[in-house]
């Protein structure tokens, strides 16, 4: 049985990026302003051109005085991502980017144009800890935790794509964040927790996105999901589940050793109560090892009645894996079992999954496309 890499809630210590705004609360920012010499509104100008008018170049905050951009550039805004490759489908309205990040380490954004909505799956760790058998990202171990700015740039890279015209349907805003990407967010706790900060600040503090627009997922940090719970960002919490028992989840989520499918699932009633949103189960179906008929029945006995919601994945494929889809007729069956027990449930669109896009298939690999 795999054992979890990773169990600490902190990534090894390593060399932290640059200060960026999206670190900081706006009273952190103006004093930094005024470290440098300058008025303490011009962190609030500098705001709102990275989160509103979205430049990436301060030749262009023609109401700062040219002397002090470069400074408060420096200072506020440097580079966190650098763009190393971008792949697309769905005829350029699913986007794949790869980055740099400032030591060198590579994750990877995925941005989605649906008609109604577009949708940012954001990296919140550079690999991840977990282990999980079936998913690319779980495989390549962690490498280390992303700062909040790190994790916000993304999603304001997308921003300034939409804005610019650059994906198919016309300028756009992004509606929707996803911590779907590579690694487990509740491990970066903190971190991720500033970065929803930043992206529901209202603007020009923030993007001035609803908290409801956004998903965080966990494979099941019960403590961690607690303290969610007390934080009063009612964002979805996302359970990735993949397994009603515990022989099971000990296989394919290893961490389920710590915290089994009880705890997490009352974890999650837990932080349903408190912030009156749905719970999103996540669970992919994996050919003959979880997608049983009696595993439907397993699954749905233990949600019946609860404000919970099923998203069934259809495996991805992922490189060496031994584990494929199920069977269309398994998931048909599945889906029906559940649907029994009155559980509401959907069958997740594999959007992304032509360039490795898709869930558990990020990886960051910088080779050719």
């Amino acid at each position: 049985m795999p054992e979890p890499r990773a169990l600490t809630f902190e990534a090894p210590g390593r060399a932290r990026p640059p200060r960026h705004l999206a670190d900081l609360a706006p009273a952190e920012r103006r004093a930094v302003a005024v470290e440098l010499g300058e008025p303490d509104y011009r962190a609030r100008q500098v705001a709102r051109h990275y989160f509103v008018r979205l430049t990436d170049d301060p030749a262009a905050w023609t109401d700062v005085p040219a002397a002090a951009r470069e400074r408060l550039a420096q200072a506020l805004t440097p580079t966190l991502l650098t763009p190393v490759r971008e792949q697309v489908c769905d005829a350029g309205t699913t986007r794949k980017a790869v980055w740099r990040l400032f030591d060198g380490a590579l994750v990877e954004s995925v941005l989605m144009r649906y008609p109604d909505r577009v949708t940012m799956c954001v990296s919140s760790q550079a690999g991840c800890g977990m282990n999980c058998p079936f998913c690319a990202t779980g495989q390549a171990g962690l490498t280390r935790n992303l700062s909040a700015a790190e994790i916000v740039e993304q999603v304001v890279a997308g921003a300034r794509e939409l804005a610019r015209g650059q994906v198919p349907g016309g300028p756009g805003r992004v509606s929707n964040v996803v911590f779907m990407g590579m690694g487990e967010p509740l491990a970066n706790y903190r971190a991720v927790v500033d970065a929803v900060r930043r992206l529901t600040d209202p603007a020009p503090e923030g993007l001035g996105m609803s908290a409801r627009g956004i998903t965080v997922s966990t494979v099941g940090l019960v403590p961690r999901m607690r303290d969610l719970a007390r934080e009063g960002l009612p964002v979805t919490l996302a359970v990735s589940l993949h397994a009603p028992d515990d022989e099971l989840r000990d296989e394919l989520v290893p961490v389920n050793t710590r915290w089994k499918v009880a705890e997490v699932l009352r974890a999650a009633w837990e932080y349903a109560a408190a912030t009156h949103r749905r719970v999103s189960i996540e669970y992919a179906l994996i050919r003959d090892v979880n997608d049983q008929a009696w595993r439907a029945d397993v699954l749905g006995s233990r949600l019946a009645g609860r404000l919970a919601h099923v998203n069934l994945i259809p495996l991805n494929p992922t490189p060496g894996s031994r584990w494929t889809a199920s069977r269309p007729q398994a998931q048909d069956a599945f889906v029906r079992r559940l649907e029994a027990h009155g559980v509401p449930v959907t069958v997740r669109d594999t959007r992304g999954r032509e360039i490795d896009g898709a869930c558990g298939q990020l990886a960051a690999s910088s080779g050719p496309d």
